[in-house]
């Protein structure tokens, strides 16, 4: 053993040596904080978000080839990564050399905003390119599965992945040559004018070739150390642990002898995040080393043995070439294990996790578990007392300690039997999402009939996120043996499983009666799968499925991914170099992708620098009596600890009642804090990742707190939040519960509504007043009501503050109006569509404040949509569809948006802004807002170059700063580019006000020309720019005002279907109008509109928080708590932009699109409100419906009530203490 052992790697192309290296260290802080490739992003820690992502190399000497794999940092202790070649988004390009087609694609194809997840981005396509240069779409997605975007929608990535496609046509799957979109989408004649699409946001023919005999090599010294290099075991030790890193099976066996207790580490995917989350540790790590015993496969003739060193993807590409050399009754079992293969987790863990791994941590929500404990297959044991073999059985699954591996035992192999002829195999999973979600439940289910015959001869059932580990269904299976396979069976099959696999009411993670439906709905499918196949063999003795229960065997619809756009082009009469109206680059999308683009926490560290954490409450509601800090201040490390005795006053900024409160900004609360004037505190801001809600006042607290203790120490001090520290403070969008009463006529028309809004502030009243504020004024959407009264209450909860989130209240409280709309349809007998028409705004009108509007294009927005979407026609194709298919249903809705824009009061609205002209020409411009990825600097540097007319290129932007820009306003409420556009205009023009007689005496010199004149001249070439902010007033005693500057329209269909069995829904296409009045850029603001449709398509379907009965929140992180992946985004996409129309008002008549977008996402809402309702009347159940969001796969299940929802054993309410409570 080499105790000395140094550690050797290589970090995108130059070696790293580390003498005395610590086995704690994951790569990711080691790139980030020693070699300061800051590139990487830290999202999560738990490799939920693909943000970490790097690519991984190794070679093979037996095999003389180098493998790629993506992974995620955070996960990969560096201990591991001894003669790896690491490469990084630093590693593939740079501004200041070459950047690579990655990274130039993904930026001109508009794919990033805020940007902090595009180098994960970029490595996971790029490291896809380098084992697959001209890949398919399926491929790219697959790749991309495990990384988590925000903003975008993910539509602009799929273009630019599309580009390296071997066909990088919308669909790729073109039936007899032609595209399914020339034919009209839907293969239904298409509004002529409304099917034209426009020219692309990106001009392909621009980027650079990808040329892979231009990438790094694999070093040749890390080949000749695998080649040459004695096998050796690697010993690291540190403060607290030891890492053993044997490299012979021998050794493997000696060091498990030695340290029984142990783990074997492979990947670090399940050991990594239990020692970083649960407090879980191991004083001692085994982790081998490219041991060729672990890692091999031979498929014999009865047979397939996988060794437990081979990763997930390994084992899903070898289960691929076994199911095309195999005849396909052998390979049952193998399908059944690609299936799930194919949803566990992301790319990125599937490349590191291993199947031994996977088997031996048996986690209750194990996706393999359920199928090999199924499928006889046993575990090849070995020690230094020899072999020995236990099946993968129940009493394994259990721990029981006679089939359980000993301590000095490793798992070597598994045997996985072929399927015989007559055996059937099928896994069945349901998620909150499709992909990389854990399983609510998952099982395998196995038939075996012998000679056929239809008479069962072995039965084995096993389900997996149901109790503690895997459970099978051992006594059930036992007694249905010998009982043929038909109607009679599946209804004692039922009832055996519902009796042996029992669970309890508050049995962790919830969700019980939805858990126990799935638990015999799988059994369902699985019966009807099997029939079905039983009939395809001897159709003679066994009888067809009934015509309308063949789909619940089928996938939920799935197409590759089309988008189309449809906008009107600049001006013709527009000057070629006005940037104004067309799609120009986020100009920080470059170095976004290049990792270049620096975050707060890129910044480097600082001499003496201090780190600030918090201490969070473990009590929802609690007096704390006393503190006792000796124990904590004695911890290594621990410099002070600062209470809120030493903070007197901070709390106070919890409470806002008034608009102008919101000027308290960021800098307000720091110099209130430190009892210091404003003018001696700076606030700099260069940018921010994915900030879509909590940083305007939140932020502010723990600046004010960081910024005391930096002032008591004289020492810089560093706060940055863990993920679920953040998810924690910062609090989250207010839950709302919506009460309301409708009177109406037989057509539909609303004549009076009185609503009721009850809004969950959580512990201070924060911003939850205005949000209650602008959730009330905004209510009541596209819709007249002649007769509203609409009352609101914030309620005090012991939870954490929820805090402003895009849209401001208006997604909860349109939604809760649209919900209306929907029970007066149903009650009336008439189609929602039509209540929606006959209710909205006629054109010239007033709102329930007495504001004037003109509706106009919020009508044409819904014509257009009606039009462009086929609603009429593809309504009688859903139609036609629910009536042929039980078990799958479709929806579709369309929804129109009024989203009033304004922020309530003309103080918060107010902007300034700084422009210099420098002697050479050029231009610096800084302003008060704040760039989050919306595209506000680009906006700005467009602003300057129409006003100046000079080229983008000579206008640089500085970060925000009250150094340069004082006072400034909170960035939000859709108005950043609006208010402080208008602010820079005003700059521009006193400039060109002040330099007038200079450019008339020389009218064809250039900037420099000028400059240098109005310098010798002493005339300024500094100017500050104001905008005072747009007239708003709003008296709330008379109900009566003008609290608003415009109004956004639009309007969205969406069609989904959804699985009845299961609860999984998939949204087929969705079709958004939208009037953005004249774009300043097309490329940004479509980028905003369909990123906001994403967010609140996740919003009204999949993202739930989940609290304990203490009020403790489980949700902390993506593993939790999940968001839209690239899966999940609809099949096609069609925008179509109204035509350009004039304001007087507003910047260039542009419109703020940050928020409205959001709301839109309810219409997949409704569309599988309209789906489930469909089900629902099928099976006699009529009435109106309702549905509470987000509309979960759970939710969706059980309100498709049948005969399983009705078997299942209901618990007495108050009989038990639920695992969770609805908020």
């Amino acid at each position: 053993m080499d105790r000395a052992a140094e550690l050797l790697f290589y970090v995108n192309g130059r070696k790293v040596i580390e003498k005395n290296v610590d086995p704690e260290t994951m790569l990711l802080p080691y790139l980030r904080k020693k070699l300061r490739l800051t590139g990487t992003k830290y999202g999560c820690g738990t490799g939920g978000c693909g943000a970490c992502a790097v690519m991984i190399s190794r070679y093979t000497p037996t095999v003389r080839s180098v493998s790629h794999h993506a992974a995620n940092a955070c996960l990969i202790p560096i201990c591991s990564l001894h003669g790896a070649a690491v490469t990084t988004v630093e590693g593939i390009g740079s501004t200041k050399t070459r950047i690579h087609p990655v990274q130039e694609r993904i930026a001109k194809c508009h794919g990033t905003q805020c940007g902090f997840c595009t180098p994960g981005m970029v490595m996971s396509i790029y490291t896809l390119l380098r084992n697959h240069p001209e890949p398919s779409l399926e491929q790219l997605t697959e790749a991309l599965g495990g990384n988590l975007c925000r903003c975008t929608g993910y539509r602009p990535i799929i273009d630019a992945c599309k580009t390296f496609c071997k066909t990088s046509g919308c669909c790729q799957s073109k039936e007899n040559g032609v595209c399914y979109l020339d034919q009209g989408i839907n293969e239904l004649p298409e509004y002529e004018e409304v099917n034209k699409t426009s020219p692309k946001l990106f001009s392909e023919e621009e980027f650079l070739p990808l040329d892979p005999t231009q990438e790094l090599i694999f070093p040749p010294e890390l080949m000749i150390m695998a080649e040459k290099q004695p096998q050796r075991t690697r010993i690291f030790s540190g403060d607290r642990m030891t890492w053993i890193s044997p490299t012979t099976l021998t050794a493997l066996l000696e060091a498990k002898f030695n340290y029984p207790q142990a783990p074997v580490v492979m990947g670090n995917t399940s050991v990594g995040p239990d020692m970083k989350f649960k407090g879980v540790f191991h004083p001692v790590i085994i982790s081998p080393d490219g041991i060729e015993e672990l890692n091999f496969v031979n498929c014999s003739h009865n047979e397939l043995t996988l060794g437990a060193g081979l990763s997930l993807t390994q084992v899903k590409y070898i289960l691929g070439e076994v199911i095309q050399n195999l005849p396909e009754e052998k390979t049952r079992m193998y399908r059944a294990l690609l299936k799930h293969l194919r949803t566990l987790a992301g790319s990125q863990i599937r490349n590191m996790a291993s199947l031994g791994g996977h088997i031996v941590s048996r986690h209750l929500d194990s996706d393999l578990n359920p199928l090999l404990a199924v499928g006889n297959c046993t575990l090849n044991l070995l020690s230094k007392k020899g072999k020995r073999q236990v099946p993968l059985n129940e009493e394994f699954l259990r721990r029981c300690p006679s089939a359980d591996l000993k301590p000095e035992e490793i798992l070597i192999s598994v045997n996985i039997p072929h399927s015989r002829k007559w055996e059937f195999v099928s896994g069945f999973r349901q998620a909150q999402r499709q992909q990389n979600a854990l399983a609510i439940v998952n099982s395998g289910m196995r038939v075996f009939f012998g000679e056929g015959g239809g008479i069962i001869r072995e039965l084995s059932i096993s389900y997996g996120g149901v109790g503690p580990t895997t459970v099978c269904a051992k006594n059930s299976c036992q007694e249905l043996v010998g009982r043929p396979w038909n109607e009679e069976m599946l209804d004692a099959a039922c009832r055996l499983v519902l009796d042996e696999v029992t669970l309890p009411g508050s049995a962790p993670g919830g969700r019980v009666e939805f858990k126990r439906t799935l638990i015999i709905s799988f059994l369902f499918k699985f019966y009807l799968e099997v029939s079905q196949i039983l009939k395809r063999m001897d159709p003679v003795h066994h009888p067809s499925l009934a015509d309308n229960y063949e789909s619940a065997l089928e996938d939920l619809h799935s197409r590759h991914h089309c988008s189309t756009f449809r906008y009107q082009s600049a001006d013709s009469k527009q000057l070629p170099q006005d940037p104004v109206g067309r799609p120009i680059m986020h100009l920080s999308g470059i170095k976004h992708a290049t990792g270049e683009a620096i975050y707060c926490d890129d910044m480097p560290t600082v001499d003496r620098e201090l780190f600030l954490s918090f201490v969070t409450s473990s009590r929802a509601h609690a007096k704390i009596v006393s503190i006792d800090l000796s124990e904590a201040l004695s911890l290594p490390g621990v410099v002070d600890i600062v209470t809120e005795e030493h903070l007197r006053g901070v709390n106070s900024f919890c409470i806002l009642t008034k608009p102008e409160e919101l000027l308290r900004t960021e800098e307000d609360i720091v110099a209130s804090t430190l009892k210091l004037p404003a003018n001696k505190v700076m606030c700099h801001v260069k940018r921010v990742g994915g900030a879509f809600g909590g940083k305007a006042f939140k932020t502010g607290i723990l600046a004010a707190i960081t910024a005391f203790a930096a002032n008591k120490h004289g020492r810089a001090v560093r706060c940055v939040l863990e993920r679920g520290e953040d998810m924690l403070i910062t609090g989250g969008r207010h839950p709302y519960l919506g009460k309301y009463k409708a009177g109406f006529m037989n057509d539909g028309r609303i004549l009076a509504l009185d609503m009721e809004h009850y809004s969950n502030g959580g512990a201070s009243l924060d911003e939850s007043l205005l949000v209650m504020e602008m959730g009330l004024l905004k209510m009541e959407n596209a819709y007249k009501f002649p007769n509203l009264r609409c009352r609101a209450w914030v309620c005090r909860t012991n939870l954490p503050s929820n805090t402003a989130l895009r849209g401001f209240g208006f997604p909860q409280a349109g939604l809760i109006t649209e919900s209306c709309i929907t029970e007066v349809a149903a009650r009336c007998g008439l189609a929602p569509e039509k209540v929606r028409m006959i209710n909205m705004y006629k054109e010239i009108d007033q709102t329930p404040y007495k504001q004037e509007i003109n509706a106009k294009n919020l009508i044409q927005c819904w014509k257009e949509c009606m039009a462009m979407s086929s609603y009429s026609l593809r309504k009688a194709v859903v139609e036609k569809f629910n009536s042929e298919n039980y078990w799958k249903k479709k929806g579709l809705a369309i929804v129109p948006l009024k989203f009033p824009v304004g922020l309530g009061s003309v103080a918060i609205g107010q902007a300034a802004a700084l422009v210099h002209i420098y002697l050479d020409g050029s231009v610096l411009v800084t302003h008060g807002g704040i760039e989050m990825g919306q595209g506000v600097h680009t906006k700005m540097i467009q602003v300057v170059s129409r006003e100046l007319r000079m080229p983008m290129s000579n206008i640089h932007l500085r970060g925000t700063s009250t150094e340069t820009v004082p006072n400034t306003n909170i960035s939000g409420g859709s108005v950043v580019a609006d208010l402080n556009g208008l602010a820079v205009k005003d700059a521009c023009q006193t400039l060109l006000k002040r330099l007038e007689p200079i450019i008339s005496k020389n009218p064809q010199g250039t900037w420099k020309d000028w400059a240098q004149a109005a310098f010798d001249e002493s005339i300024s070439l500094s100017a500050t720019g104001y905008f005072r902010g747009y007239e708003s007033n709003m008296n709330w005693e008379t109900g009566e005002g003008h609290p608003f500057e415009y109004f956004v329209y639009g309007a969205a269909c969406s069609e989904v279907e959804i699985d009845c069995l299961a609860g999984a829904h998939k949204n087929i296409r969705t079709d958004i109008v939208m009037d953005v009045g004249c774009s300043i850029n097309l490329a940004l603001d479509i980028g905003q509109i369909e990123g906001a449709f994403i967010q609140g398509m996740g919003l009204y379907t999949i993202e739930e928080l989940h609290y304990s009965p203490q009020g403790v929140l489980y949700t902390r992180g993506p593993n939790q708590y999940k968001i839209p992946t690239i899966c999940d985004i609809p099949a096609e996409l069609h925008i179509s932009l109204l035509p350009p129309s004039q304001s007087s008002n507003t910047l260039y008549s542009s419109k703020g699109l940050g928020e409205s977008g959001i709301f839109l996402g309810c219409s997949v809402f409704f569309a599988i409100h309209d789906a489930v309702n469909a089900a629902r009347q099928e099976r006699g159940l009529f009435g109106p419906l309702k549905l509470n969001s987000p509309l979960t796969p759970e939710k969706i299940r059980m309100a498709c009530e049948d005969k399983f929802t009705k078997m299942i054993p209901k618990d007495k309410p108050g009989s038990y203490v639920p695992w969770n409570v609805p908020i």
